[in-house]
């Protein structure tokens, strides 16, 4: 398939990157020649210097012959006039990156399908959500509700009095019958691997358990960990993240928040708009003003300023003031292993989301969702088995499947099963599996007709 992907920033840099790996033809435009230039370094894609804004730009980009068009500016309106010129020229599928809430807002005079936009993807409002989400469940370093909330895969990491430690899964498993979960995958140090029987569980390991909502405080349990309810938090950052987050948080009852902008003019607005919410002026890095408003009474402490190192330190000061939850939001991937193993709780990139939720519109027409945690370098398919496909023509444990390849749960109609071994996978079924990204196409074909 061909893909044009506008804007060659992290955001672009990333969904390039994705489409560059499955063997799709991806072009990448962009004003800035000096992103070109890395893009170029990096991938093996084709660039071309402009703007999505320009008709005569995309057609020597090949537009018309397009299956997919991605624009991911920093600009809202080149991204949807990129859109709408994409689905002039007959694109199929145009996905942009929108901050504002005018599209999405219910009394909007205009809906995104009437500018040619298929999908929206709001940047701030998809890492509010997550955070919202981590803080749920304080135990858990990742969170992701699955199967229309029937599942959900939470991300535990294992302290040194874990009772875990030392013990493989088969052991753990035949000592819990009743519960029903399954270990997915495993974060070691840089590396993630989907688990067997026999693998042990080591200190500091990240672990990934698919389970049913309802089992979860036994699995945390397990797991070594005791979720208390948080109810006193502290945002760091008065940005469009940090105001969504203070907004949906304040909602809830019982909860108390406080906001700390360091921009005075900013802080006023900020307080303005949120009247629940207790709004500090002070610097990032004031330690002392933190302390004053209760850091160290805080249940959980959430970092979202434009400055990933004030994100960083003040998140471990938090945590050695003895507050049970940090979140750090990170503009550097890479940061988000480094991140968790000198102590953060949890770390959120807004960029690579996007990414990743973009690549679960550009799958096969079998592959019904995609989703992806940041701990984790694996993608969870939803992925219906096709007539006749390999898939479906012997139980799990006889399949032989390789071991970048892990069926976590299988949905026939109304019926949801954590998969075992002697689980057998019909035609027309739904599995939520955990592949590894080197064995994506090899998934894709055990499910698909032969």
């Amino acid at each position: 398939m061909k893909a044009i992907v506008i804007g060659a920033g992290q955001v672009g840099f990333e969904v390039a990157k994705m489409l560059a790996n499955e063997d799709h033809d991806v072009t990448v435009i962009d004003v800035d020649h000096d992103a070109l230039e890395s893009v170029s370094e990096k991938l093996d894609v084709m660039t071309i210097h402009g703007t999505g804004t320009s008709a005569r730009v995309l057609k020597d980009a090949g537009m018309k012959d397009a299956g997919v068009m991605v624009s991911v500016t920093t600009v809202d309106e080149v991204n949807i006039i990129a859109c709408m010129l994409a689905d002039r020229m007959g694109v199929e599928t145009t996905i942009a990156r929108i901050r504002s809430d005018e599209l999405s807002d219910v009394d909007s005079v205009l809906r995104a399908a009437d500018l040619g936009i298929k999908h929206v993807i709001n940047p701030e409002d998809s890492a509010a959500k997550e955070i919202g989400r981590l803080l749920r469940r304080a135990s858990a370093t990742d969170i992701l509700p699955m199967a229309d909330g029937r599942l959900i895969l939470v991300g535990i990491r294992l302290g040194r009095e874990a009772p875990l430690i030392g013990r493989s899964m088969v052991d753990i498993q035949a000592e819990n019958p009743e519960i029903k979960f399954r270990v997915a995958a495993i974060s070691r140090g840089i590396r993630t691997f989907l688990p067997r029987g026999d693998d042990v569980f080591h200190k500091d390991d990240q672990v990934f358990v698919l389970t049913r909502p309802k089992s979860l405080p036994r699995v945390t349990e397990i797991m070594g960990k005791h979720d208390k309810r948080i109810e006193d938090v502290m945002i760091l950052g008065g940005s469009d993240i940090g105001v969504r987050l203070a907004r949906d948080l304040s909602q809830h009852k019982n909860m108390n928040i406080k906001l700390v902008e360091s921009d005075l003019e900013r802080a006023e607005f900020v307080a303005e708009q949120l009247p629940n919410v207790l709004v500090i002026n002070s610097h990032a890095f004031d330690i002392d003003v933190l302390i004053t408003e209760g850091l160290s009474d805080m249940d959980a402490f959430v970092a979202v300023t434009d400055n990933e190192e004030s994100n960083l330190v003040t998140c471990l000061l938090a945590k050695h003031l003895q507050v049970q939850k940090t979140v750090a939001l990170l503009s550097q991937s890479a940061y988000i292993p480094i991140s968790q193993s000198i102590g953060l709780d949890a770390a959120v990139n807004k960029k690579l989301s996007i990414s990743r939720e973009i690549m679960g519109y550009l799958r096969g027409k079998h592959v019904l969702n995609v989703a992806s945690v940041h701990g984790m370098d694996a993608e969870i398919l939803e992925i219906e088995a096709q007539p006749r496909a390999p898939i479906t023509r012997k139980p799990i444990k006889d399949l032989g499947l390789p071991k970048g390849i892990l069926i976590g749960a299988v949905r026939k109609g109304k019926d949801l099963e954590i998969a075992t071994g002697e689980t057998r996978i019909e035609s027309g079924s739904r599995s939520y599996i955990f592949v590894l990204r080197s064995s994506i196409n090899e998934a894709e074909r055990l499910f698909s007709s032969p």
